[in-house]
């Protein structure tokens, strides 16, 4: 009996415990869609400064393009021509380019900072590394994209059919049209998958390396971007998904005794993993 009264005025406070964590949960999502529009406008605050670059973002794009003929890249005109001809392959690579991008990494983060809020952090401050980083890049290498130079064989497929996300010129609209280095949609949807190939246990989680491959070739066939903003992107995110680990942070930490545990630690351990699941 006495057993019973003490466990009892725990339970009384198991709804009010709840309630607060709920709020809590609240909270921290607000925060981080806060956090993370910060970060976007900040971005966003690039366009305004490389825009008034346009004559070094084209004398870049000339010097960038024999760099690459001298590394023996193949022409990405060459590889937009072949897509040309596919019937509608520019059209779904438009529709790729414009609705994938932003909205899919975006909903990416608010699923794991409710599901997997360990790995959102990192997560998080892996993106806006990168995105700093892609930032001074921006700044100090403005760079057109391919769309912008018919005269070396680059169709605008976006303009060409009707899709264009951009503005008529290079001064319109909310887009920074010279940050083509490094490649912010090919950094973005690697991180994107590694992250959530990290964060879940399927069997089918590796398709997301899919993901980072197609949209370096449609950042390619749209020509919005060249060979070297992909790759330059990549080098610049794998050293940053090595940093911001959360599985070799937990290993790193844990205590030498974590292998020991008795029952009542395992009972905690249980209930806090199934409320981060």
């Amino acid at each position: 009996m006495a057993q019973v009264t003490l466990c009892r005025p725990l339970d009384d406070l198991a709804p009010l415990s709840a309630a607060i964590e709920r709020q809590a949960r609240r909270r921290r999502i607000l925060r981080e869609i806060v956090l993370l529009a910060v970060f976007f406008g900040i971005y966003n605050l690039g366009r305004f400064l490389s825009a008034k670059h346009a004559g070094s973002a084209f004398l870049n794009a000339d010097v960038l393009i024999h760099f690459q003929a001298g590394l023996g890249l193949p022409s990405e005109a060459a590889v937009q021509s072949l897509a040309l001809q596919i019937p509608d392959l520019a059209q779904a690579a438009n529709r790729y380019y414009a609705g994938v991008h932003f909205p899919l990494t975006a909903i990416v983060l608010l699923w794991m900072l409710v599901k997997r809020p360990a790995e959102y952090a990192k997560a998080r401050w892996a993106l806006a590394a990168l995105t700093g980083l892609a930032l001074i890049g921006h700044l100090v290498f403005p760079l057109a994209p391919p769309r912008m130079l018919p005269q070396y064989g680059w169709v605008d497929t976006g303009v060409l059919l009707g899709q264009s996300v951009y503005g008529p010129d290079a001064e319109s609209g909310l887009a920074n049209q010279f940050a083509a280095m490094p490649s912010l949609h090919v950094g973005w949807a690697f991180l994107v998958a590694v992250f959530l190939i990290r964060a879940t246990r399927s069997r089918w989680r590796w398709l997301w390396i899919a993901h980072p491959v197609i949209t370096f070739a449609v950042v390619v066939v749209t020509a919005n971007h060249y060979w070297l903003d992909g790759l330059i992107a990549l080098a610049m995110a794998v050293p940053l998904v090595l940093i911001f680990d959360s599985r070799r942070v937990r290993r790193n930490n844990a205590p030498a005794g974590a292998g020991q545990m008795s029952a009542g630690d395992v009972a905690v351990a249980s209930s806090s993993s199934a409320r981060t699941r």
